[in-house]
């Protein structure tokens, strides 16, 4: 890219001079590490490496957004006279990993000191603490301050506590912020309008058409760069449309603030086939590699609310899935970490059955979700918490297993966001630190929300026998299995009151089918799951 200095020539280090270390998801030209850079002195690192591409194989196209965002990012460095040492895939001698590319830059540049912004996940975390004991120039680690509750606050908050509930949280960072605040009382005299936000999309309702991007030729080049270094990943990249640029993404904010915002939230849970965005913000891609901030995504719903432009409960909807779920989830990563991810609540060991990669399925909504994700490395928050995700629950799916399939299907997957979301919302892993229950349900749910049950094998009416939808009598086994640690849950009273009523012969035919159709599910071939989820546990 003509973007990396010749290394100082003086055979010593430069007085004062630092290198700025940029990973693929701190994008964001405010980002911490940059805050004090000294354009005629210091060096901006970034680099493309094999290992954070294959640490668990990636989609396809999450692959290219990354290597095209941080390529765009870097020119856009060097058009304001930053230096900027740039490492692609393929150059020569590229060491594979973010050590060993450090460990190069530190040779060419002598530098005073390394300055990196804490990452977003664990492991690279871990990496961090060894560079400063092993690479013999001190390396100073700054917080992430693109989010809007720092670790440290988090960490106060969540202590002595071992539910963990959003709700609460989410309360104290609208009055910490400010958002969607009258003075000391929530807008509208109420904190949430979830209960506004669950309308089935009606039959024949168009949603608008979506912006997408096409990809220049420094995107193209990625594409084609990721097709021939990791064409045995997961996904397609024909419809690769995401933005990648700080311009494009703020182009996809506003979009969505305009065209989709006023709808959101009535149909921010509702699903149907064809349309895999419906009013959903696109926008977690490029939100999560740095492109856009929590803040001014937030401020931007909230100037709509206020100018008149969207109504009240769906500016909160969004704001709560930035300010709470986002935030949250985030916080309770860096809270229980490493020991978090070990836990499985209810004893789930069967292995992830081959559909999730191959979406060769009769379960129509698994096959419709499966299908938009290789295409798009995207599905809504809905479609993954209550079909992917459901299906996992009630079949008792490992939540190792789970958990890689996340994080390697979707563009906007990192293990601190991932992680939360599978193993304590999807899975109840946690036995509770983030669910109060199980998002455990029936195929009425899938149907109520969507129209994939008109078109599928099975049928949603049906409650046994070989034709009845799997989701019917999973729930009512999953219940049955879990009902030493769950019958005593206040918030499912009600089913398993329901559940009590059946007699013997209904509760055998429900482990009948439950039986009969797990054991139908074929896990990936050994050495190919392997592949998929190299590393990932």
């Amino acid at each position: 890219m003509g973007l990396r200095p010749e290394a100082g020539g003086d055979g010593g280090r430069r007085a004062g001079r630092s290198l700025r270390f940029v990973l693929g998801d701190q994008l964001t030209r405010s980002v911490s590490s940059l805050a004090d850079l000294d354009p005629a002195r210091d060096v901006v690192l970034m680099v493309e490496v094999r290992a954070e591409a294959t640490y668990v194989r990636h989609h396809k196209q999450k692959i290219a957004f990354l290597f095209a965002a941080m390529r765009h990012f870097a020119a856009a460095l060097a058009e304001e006279g930053v230096a900027v040492d740039y490492v692609r895939l393929t150059d020569p001698g590229n060491a594979g990993t973010f050590t060993g590319e450090l460990e190069r830059a530190l040779a060419r540049h002598r530098p005073d000191r390394v300055v990196v912004t804490e990452p977003g996940e664990w492991r690279v975390w871990e990496m961090m603490q060894d560079w400063r004991e092993t690479l013999g120039t001190p390396v100073e680690i700054r917080a992430d301050d693109r989010f809007l509750c720092p670790r440290a606050d988090f960490e106060r908050w969540a202590a002595g506590r071992h539910h963990l509930r959003m709700e609460t949280f989410y309360r104290g960072m609208r009055r910490r912020t400010g958002l969607l605040m009258d003075g000391p009382e929530p807008a509208g005299g109420r904190w949430n309008f979830d209960a506004e936000n669950r309308k089935r999309l009606p039959k024949g309702h168009r949603p608008p058409d979506r912006l997408g991007f096409q990809p220049d030729a420094i995107t193209r080049a990625a594409i084609d760069l990721v097709e021939a270094e990791f064409g045995d990943h997961f996904g397609d990249t024909a419809a690769f449309a995401w933005p990648v640029t700080r311009v494009d993404a703020l182009a996809a904010l506003a979009h969505f603030v305009e065209a989709c915002l006023p709808r959101f939230g009535d149909f921010q849970d509702a699903m149907k086939a064809g349309e895999p965005h419906l009013y959903h913000a696109l926008i977690s891609p490029a939100l999560n590699a740095g492109l856009l901030t929590a803040a001014e995504v937030c401020r931007a719903a909230e100037a709509a609310y206020r100018a008149g432009r969207a109504p009240l409960h769906c500016a909160e909807g969004f704001v709560r899935q930035i300010l709470g779920w986002r935030e949250y989830v985030r916080g309770l990563y860096w809270a229980r970490m490493p020991e978090y991810r070990a836990s499985n609540a209810l004893g789930a060991g069967r292995d992830l059955p081959w559909f999730y990669w191959s979406g060769d399925t009769a379960l129509n909504c698994v096959r419709e979700v499966v299908a938009e994700t290789r295409a798009r490395a995207y599905a809504h928050h809905i479609q993954r918490l209550m079909v992917t995700g459901n299906f996992a629950l009630l079949a008792g799916i490992d939540p190792a297993q789970v958990e890689a399939w996340y994080l390697v299907v979707f563009a906007d997957a990192y293990e601190w966001v991932e992680l939360p979301n599978v193993h304590g919302m999807v899975l109840w892993a946690d036995g509770g630190v983030m669910g109060s229950k199980p998002y455990a349900a029936s195929g009425a749910y899938i149907d109520r929300m969507s129209d994939y049950c008109g078109a599928c094998a099975y049928d949603v009416r049906a409650k046994s026998g070989p034709r009845a939808c799997p989701f019917n009598y999973l729930y009512w086994n999953f219940l049955l299995e879990h009902a030493a640690r769950l019958a005593d849950n206040p918030r499912l009273t009600m089913p398993y009151r329901t559940l009590d009523g059946f007699g013997p012969e209904r509760r055998a035919e429900i482990r009948r089918d439950a039986a009969r159709f797990l054991a139908s599910l074929s896990a990936a071939p050994e050495a190919h799951q392997g592949a998929q989820t190299e590393s990932a546990t």
